[in-house]
């Protein structure tokens, strides 16, 4: 049995039931699929997944993607997109692992790299896929290997792995997204920028004409730049900021779409369930039962 197989193996004795699973080292998550879903709309954080087995449809703006085993996708800016399994089933799960980009050690990466390589400047995405090499694979995987290792060797080891893993990352095929996205003077970076000051104060009323111009940037520059990178505006970026935490709030159980709405900033709960149930085809109450039952 070679290693990729015992390495399947070993996650699915360990995470016997399907779902999106922390491991003990941080930045470090597996996700376990045991059937095909419906598209969901949903935001990816900065990160890097390697797709063991099954395969993945995910729906970006106007393009299409398809990740089967064996490849990997890189996300390099907070976005909005829409995912489901194409290929899992109980006997053969799709298997998922994922590495949180860290926009320290990217940066730290860069410096020792000295690179002056500008062809990130030619970039036009932040989202993409790529056939993985064997030498990212074997990285993911000895991940995996340390998960269930004693805390000290994890302590050690793992910073090694994950540095490695970025390293790997930023020199492979998709080197330029994470390039754009964490090197200072150039467009990709501003939205960085914009988009980390919207998520700290998405329930605040945001000037937009002022956030642009705090990255020096014209009103209109801005506003293209940003849709050219998230694929939709500004203002409908810190909407669907609002409703995704909303969403999140209620699921916990502990608030209703009306004590929701208020947390997240909206003043009126009527207009939050009329944007809610636009945004995820259901009114708030209904789409939160529809969630905890699947």
């Amino acid at each position: 049995m070679d290693k990729i197989e015992q390495i399947k193996n070993k996650i699915i004795k360990l995470y016997q039931e399907p779902g999106f699973f922390d491991t003990s080292i941080k930045g470090f998550k597996i996700s376990k699929r045991d059937g095909t879903t419906e598209f969901k709309k949903c935001f990816y954080a900065p990160l890097a997944i390697l797709l063991l087995q099954g395969s993945k449809q995910t729906v970006f703006g106007d393009r299409e993607f398809t990740f089967k085993a064996g490849q990997y996708m890189v996300c390099s800016m907070d976005i909005p997109l829409m995912s489901r399994i194409k290929n899992a089933t109980k006997e053969n799960p799709c298997i998922g692992l994922v590495v949180e980009l860290d926009s320290y050690l990217i940066s730290q990466l860069l410096t020792e790299m000295n690179t002056t390589d500008a062809e990130y400047r030619k970039n036009s995405t932040c989202f993409a896929g790529a056939d993985a090499d064997d030498e990212l694979i074997n990285a993911y995987i000895r991940l995996v290997e340390l998960s269930d290792k004693p805390e000290g060797k994890q302590k050690i080891l793992a910073p090694m792995i994950l540095k490695e893993i970025h390293y790997l990352l930023l020199t492979g095929s998709l080197g330029n997204l994470i390039k754009a996205a964490n090197t200072k003077g150039n467009q990709y970076n501003q939205i960085a920028k914009a988009i980390n000051l919207l998520k700290e104060n998405y329930k605040e009323k945001i000037n937009m004409e002022e956030l642009a111009k705090s990255l020096n940037l014209a009103s209109s520059s801005f506003y293209k730049h940003f849709k050219d990178v998230t694929t939709i505006s500004p203002l409908q970026y810190q909407k669907q900021l609002r409703l995704y935490e909303a969403q999140r709030l209620m699921l916990t159980g502990e608030y209703n779409a009306e004590s929701a709405s208020y947390l997240v900033g909206y003043e009126s709960p009527t207009q939050f369930s009329r944007e809610y149930k636009k945004m995820f085809g259901n009114p708030p109450k209904m789409d939160v039962q529809k969630l905890i039952t699947a």
